[in-house]
């Protein structure tokens, strides 16, 4: 199985790009096509000791993506080293796709060389969020900032298709996201969305709220991408701040001192559950490839995770999954667009 990467990709490219790919080849045995500016990746290769590595291919491609680049823009570049990468894909040269940069030029370049599964309107990233009972997914997170009430159907749909590949669920429970519990709540697209998720054959258990989300008794949230990014980044931010703050407040009561672990202990221990360096990136679900899109800001860890992420779901075969699901439930979407 080979993924292609994205070399450029990310605040810190090549550098910690190669270096990731260099781990998950000597820690998991991947096979890792680096594409992007060859010169400069071949440098960065050989500073980390890696010329020689069997697993590694380097491929050129003159062109970046740089991160706050219009789309319209991205797309012109012909030979970047994201538009290669999917390309790989489509010619069936590599099984997944890995970026850590521009998440719109991905899905855009994803859903224009890929296609859309059948019955997609729009393709979402789902993120795995860790609960007290285990794992959830949260989709969209982002790839989408205005959603109609079929779109959050659709999510839920392929939301719940990668539950049962990857949470091992049977049964997902799937929740919608709102601002209550009671049926009166929500706006018209979620109350729209809410009627049409309880048409369909799968296991919808209605509206969920924020506060609901970590405590583990809901394996799916649907959400429209604007708040569903808001949502992740805000948990990105409680990441840094719950360990230094419950030091801070064990540190000025000496009766506590005895019970608690060093604040790097401490630390660790928060981020080993819930830092995305653990996940490595989003699945961009709902395109006839299996793409993943990583976090700008991602080191070296996440980029091997995000790897580790692609082998496993084109593995499990996550795009005949989530066809499956929407093909179940086509006919509402033909009667609800």
């Amino acid at each position: 199985m080979k993924i292609a990467l994205d070399a450029m990709g990310g605040d810190f490219a090549p550098r910690v790009v190669v270096e990731g790919a260099l781990l998950a080849v000597r820690e998991l045995g991947s096979q890792v096509i680096l594409v992007g500016q060859e010169e400069q990746v071949k440098r960065e290769l050989s500073g980390l000791g890696g010329m020689e590595e069997r697993g590694i291919e380097v491929l050129n491609a003159s062109q970046v993506i740089e991160m706050r680049e219009p789309i319209t823009k991205a797309l012109r570049k012909s030979n970047s080293s994201m538009k290669v990468s999917v390309e790989l894909v489509r010619g069936g040269e590599a099984d997944a796709f890995v970026s850590m940069g521009h998440s719109g030029a991905a899905m855009a370049l994803g859903m224009i060389a890929l296609g859309k599964i059948a019955g997609v309107d729009r393709p979402a990233l789902g993120a795995i969020i860790p609960t007290l009972k285990g794992s959830a997914i949260l989709i969209d997170v982002g790839a989408n900032v205005d959603s109609k009430p079929i779109n959050l159907v659709q999510f839920a749909i392929m939301g719940e298709a990668f539950g049962r590949a990857i949470l091992e669920c049977e049964r997902p429970r799937v929740g919608l996201l709102s601002n209550g519990e009671e049926d009166i709540k929500g706006n018209e697209t979620t109350k729209r969305a809410h009627s049409l998720l309880r048409e369909i054959s799968i296991n919808y258990i209605g509206y969920v709220e924020g506060k609901d989300i970590l405590l583990g008794d809901v394996d799916v949230i649907a959400c429209d991408g604007f708040i569903g990014n808001i949502l992740l980044k805000m948990g990105e931010g409680f990441v840094e701040l719950l360990p230094k703050f419950i030091m801070k407040k064990a540190l000025g009561n000496s009766r506590m001192m005895g019970y608690l672990p060093s604040l790097d202990e401490f630390d660790q221990m928060i981020r080993e559950n819930f830092d995305y360096n653990e996940y490595g990136g989003a699945p961009l679900l709902g395109i006839r490839g299996v793409c993943i899109v990583g976090h700008g800001r991602s080191r070296a860890k996440a980029v091997k995770n995000a790897i580790r992420m692609a082998e496993e779901f084109a593995r499990r075969d996550l795009v005949s999954r989530i066809e499956e699901g929407i093909s179940a439930n086509l006919k509402l979407n033909s009667a609800t667009n």
